[in-house]
């Protein structure tokens, strides 16, 4: 039976993120070749249960796992919730499964080790969890999922995994730009007028904030930069955190909470520190990390555009561009695109690319040996 061509141009992409503060969903239409047209129809994010999501994060910074059956069974309930999301979105949205091409579905990471992991120092690999099966079957739409191992398989990060799309979307043959994602990490993808596209993450953007913001607060994030506003930053610990041999390392390279977590934090405190003092030194951080990765790696940069939830920072955005004097910082949604949504599109459009059997990644990007189609099809019910 021919595939309906209205029906082929929708997609869903499901992520969620570092900070793993809900499952961002975008439902996203395609038209003409390649990607004269991509459009958000419509996009929500649906909060995970406290109790999974403070598991997430735990697991995300290195906690042990407690057998595999808590793996096996994680990965069902995480693939539920996103099966979950889709299917509330095509509510909200109007639309009827039947009328969605695929799903793309990022899932959860809870192990990110691309150089080899501490257990035998070999073996690098990743690990996002969400059974794409019972999404598939939940939705009875095709869902792809598994995106990141085959980079990691063929010598890459596995990450980032947008540069491509931004390239194709928010390049200028006017200017330098960069694509700056402020999720729980932070990441670049740099887009010179002329020339290779790179990308890499940057070390934290929200992720040891956010954390620190629940142990002191309460709340699972420092709404508009407010906590960190009570605060001043501090030199000495700030130099402490930079001083952290990560920021050092040529890309490409990815990072995740496994590496920028509250006990690396902690161990670098002198002690007595206030903690709105450690928030607003913690935000300096993200600032000037991202920063000197911008001007070491395309110092002639004139526009960098925002996307992720710390697009809603303003004095987070205020400290970046601070940092880079006569370098415009402005949201995504400046140039037609929602900061909130941009990373749930990018694993719809890689969907897209995988059912089309064309490559998702760029080597230039993660280090990959050469291009390669990402994902597994899993299809619908």
């Amino acid at each position: 039976m021919a595939q309906n061509p209205i029906a082929s141009q929708l997609f869903v992409g499901l992520i969620s993120g570092t900070s793993a503060d809900g499952i961002d969903a975008a439902l996203v239409r395609f038209a003409g070749e390649g990607h004269a047209h991509c459009e958000l129809v419509h996009g929500r994010t649906y909060p995970w249960p406290e109790s999974l999501r403070a598991r997430l994060i735990a697991l995300g910074q290195g906690a042990a796992i407690d057998s595999i059956d808590e793996i096996g069974t994680l990965d069902v309930r995480i693939g539920e919730h996103f099966a979950d999301a889709a299917s509330r979105l095509l509510v909200e949205a109007g639309i009827a499964p039947a009328q969605v091409r695929a799903i793309g579905s990022h899932g959860q990471t809870v192990r990110h080790r691309p150089s080899g992991a501490a257990f035998d120092g070999a073996h690098p690999f990743t690990m996002q969890l969400g059974d794409a099966h019972v999404i598939a079957e939940r939705t009875g739409i095709a869902t792809v999922a598994d995106f990141r191992r085959r980079d990691v398989a063929a010598g890459g990060h596995g990450a980032p995994l947008l540069p491509a799309l931004h390239n194709a979307l928010l390049h200028s043959p006017h200017e330098d730009r960069a694509v700056l994602n402020l999720g729980g990490i932070a990441n670049f993808t740099l887009l010179p007028r002329q020339g290779v596209v790179r990308g890499f993450d940057t070390g934290p953007a929200n992720a040891l904030m956010d954390a620190w913001c629940v142990r002191h607060t309460g709340q699972a994030y420092d709404a508009g930069g407010a906590f960190a506003a009570q605060g001043q930053c501090d030199p000495a610990l700030l130099q402490r955190l930079l001083d952290e041999p990560w920021f050092a390392l040529p890309p490409p390279k990815s990072t995740g909470r496994e590496v920028f977590h509250l006990d690396w934090v902690q161990v670098r405190l002198a002690g007595g520190e206030s903690p709105p003092d450690v928030q607003a030194t913690l935000l300096e951080l993200s600032a000037a990390s991202i920063a000197a990765a911008l001007l070491a790696h395309q110092p002639h940069t004139r526009r960098v555009l925002v996307c992720g939830g710390g697009a809603h920072n303003p004095r987070l955005l205020q400290r970046i561009a601070a940092h880079l004097p006569g370098i415009t910082v402005e949201s995504t949604a400046t140039h037609g695109l929602d900061p909130d949504f941009v990373e749930a599109m990018g694993f719809a459009w890689l969907a897209r690319q995988t059912l089309a059997g064309l490559p998702g990644n760029l080597p230039s990007v993660s280090g990959a040996r050469g291009p390669r189609v990402l994902g597994v099809i899993h299809p619908a019910a």
